[in-house]
């Protein structure tokens, strides 16, 4: 039985979905001021990262903390030490897909850290005073809302149904035979 056989009627529905999405990558540079002026550095390491989501404009801010251990020896490689500091951060993560019929006032928002904060180079400044730390991070983030949906409606509901097979005029026609596979692109 085919679709044209029975008459498609089309209703909207309203329904939470994934309404945006967007992800985004960085690498940022701290300074850490010891208490002591550094001879070299043992280690470098992240702790307490802590983070919510926001609505800003057009995409989502990341708002968060984390705190920066170095542990580092001074005073000629005789003694050792950490120094610690906690770091704010907001990080603004555009949104690569927004549906542009949601309901802007449902909209709710989250993030997920795809990767923690996390130093990736540790290095006394050229003063010689304080310690450079790179660290990378990476935030997914998504935006749920109620939109508009059209589905196709049966008018005889589901009891029509009864084990019966459809087809949507999808028939495959050999048309795929003609298209040139160097126009696909593998690096989407």
């Amino acid at each position: 039985m085919t679709i044209a056989d029975k008459q498609l009627q089309t209703r909207e529905i309203i329904t939470k979905a994934v309404c945006g999405k967007g992800r985004k990558f960085a690498t940022v540079t701290h300074t850490v001021t010891p208490p002591h002026h550094p001879t070299s550095i043992l280690g470098a390491w992240i702790i307490n990262h802590q983070y919510e989501a926001v609505k800003a404009g057009d995409g989502i801010e990341v708002i968060g903390t984390y705190d920066i251990n170095v542990w580092y020896s001074y005073d000629k490689n005789s003694q050792t030490d950490v120094a610690k500091e906690t770091v704010s951060y907001v990080e603004s993560v555009p949104l690569s897909y927004l549906d542009p019929k949601h309901r802007a006032s449902t909209e709710e928002v989250a993030a997920e850290s795809t990767q923690e904060p996390n130093c990736i180079e540790a290095t006394i400044s050229s003063s010689g005073t304080s310690v450079i730390i790179r660290v990378e991070r990476e935030f997914a983030v998504e935006m749920i809302a109620e939109t508009k949906v059209c589905v196709a409606v049966l008018p005889g509901g589901c009891d029509d149904l009864d084990g019966k097979d459809f087809e949507y005029g999808l028939a495959d026609d050999g048309d795929f035979e003609d298209l040139d596979p160097d126009l696909l692109d593998d690096e989407l």
